[in-house]
């Protein structure tokens, strides 16, 4: 019994195949592709958008107010809204 252990744990190694390199599909690669496009910047709009000193302002002021609810320690599953083609009452 105690070699039929051995013997496993011998042909452990061969029995791991490495992770191929790269996508993993079609999808994967073209979201990879815009992932890098994103970084490079290549893609980049030449005409730069202005934000309003009122558009800061509230968007500022939004975030500010994001930090006045707690955390919870955890999600009650009862809680919260509905989602998919119910009927409401």
């Amino acid at each position: 019994m105690k070699a039929h252990y051995l013997a496993c744990l011998a042909l452990l190694p061969l029995m791991a195949q490495a992770i191929e390199p790269g996508p993993s599909s079609p999808q994967q690669a073209e979201t990879e592709n815009w992932m890098t496009l994103q970084v490079s910047g290549r893609a980049a709009s030449s005409i730069p958008q202005k934000v309003s000193p009122t558009e800061r302002d509230q968007a500022f002021k939004r975030w500010l107010d994001s930090n006045k609810h707690p955390i919870p320690e955890f999600f009650e599953t009862g809680t919260g809204g509905k989602s998919g083609s119910g009927s409401s009452k």
